[in-house]
């Protein structure tokens, strides 16, 4: 129920990005879906603003989270990790000074390691049309203002520029980035091979891509992306799109039939569910304290 690492996630992401091989963080929206991926033996986790807007607020990734409520989502999971924890910090809420509070927050939320991008606030998910960028100038001190800001927590400084100015523009963005301070870079919606091997190039720096399935990058292996040169790949929708298939195909049912009997094969059980959820253990740690029933005072009703 509780993390009993002592060690950082900062410094765990900071030793594992030392071995070569590609780390795979699937996208975590909630709670329960951060249980499910460090049970399923992932290294990391990637906390997800596209899903926890969708999760907590039934809203699209549009700028509508707030700074607290996203950083509330990741200490609520880093109450129990063992894995480090990667998050969406948007653009930092502001302007250098808002950026320097937030990493702050997000640090004390238990983070390993947050992406800060150069989008216009309010943003929206990288995969959709409309985007507008600040200047790379602007951006850049936001970085300094980050990296200021953080202990241990890893910065990755994100552009989405590819969409607005085109590849030329956004190696030239990272590259600004990284020599900034950034720990890691990442240029979100890239198009082709070409583009990813073109960003998995920039040297000097650890490389960060993302597969959202049905968007705009090509789907690809972990192995093929860490062979273009990149460190970290996230899958920040795999969950949240799974999910909402399997609820909306069980509804369906539930409405027509009036019974859920013919989706039971695709549930957990009851004892399965409560397994993933850790009641054993929290079952373990009563049986250690005495317990009292309530009793009512004589007398009263």
């Amino acid at each position: 129920m509780y993390a009993t690492n002592q060690i950082s996630g900062a410094r765990m992401l900071r030793e594992r990005l030392k071995n070569p091989e590609i780390i795979v963080a699937p996208g975590a929206y909630d709670c329960l879906s951060a249980r499910l991926i460090e049970q399923c033996g992932f290294e990391a986790a990637f906390m997800t603003g596209y899903g926890a807007a969708a999760s907590i607020l039934g809203e699209p990734d549009y700028g509508l989270m707030t700074m607290n409520e996203m950083a509330n989502v990741c200490a609520n999971m880093n109450a129990f990790l063992n894995i480090p924890l990667i998050g969406d910090i948007d653009t930092g809420y502001g302007n250098p000074l808002n950026v320097y509070r937030t990493v702050k927050e997000f640090e004390r939320a238990g983070m390993a390691a947050v992406h800060l991008e150069d989008q216009v606030f309010p943003k929206r998910c990288g995969h959709m049309e409309n985007k507008a960028v600040i200047s790379m100038e602007e951006h850049v001190e936001k970085i300094h203002a980050a990296v200021e800001a953080r202990e241990e927590m890893l910065i990755i400084a994100r552009t989405d520029s590819r969409a607005t100015h085109g590849l030329d523009e956004a190696i030239r963005r990272l590259e600004a980035y990284r020599d900034a301070g950034a720990d890691i870079v990442y240029a979100d919606a890239l198009r082709s091979d070409e583009e990813l091997k073109a960003v998995g190039s920039i040297p000097n720096v650890y490389k960060f891509t993302n597969q959202t399935e049905n968007g705009k990058t090509p789907p690809r292996t972990a192995k093929q992306l860490e062979e273009m040169g990149f460190n970290i790949v996230i899958f920040p929708c795999g969950t949240v799109f799974t999910a909402a298939k399997a609820m909306q195909k069980m509804l369906k049912q539930l409405k027509a039939e009036g019974t859920s009997e013919g989706c039971v094969g695709q549930m957990t059980t009851f004892n399965e569910f409560t397994g993933i959820v850790g009641l054993p253990e929290l079952q373990k740690r009563e049986a250690k304290f005495r317990t009292y029933e309530f009793r009512q005072p004589a007398g009263t009703t």
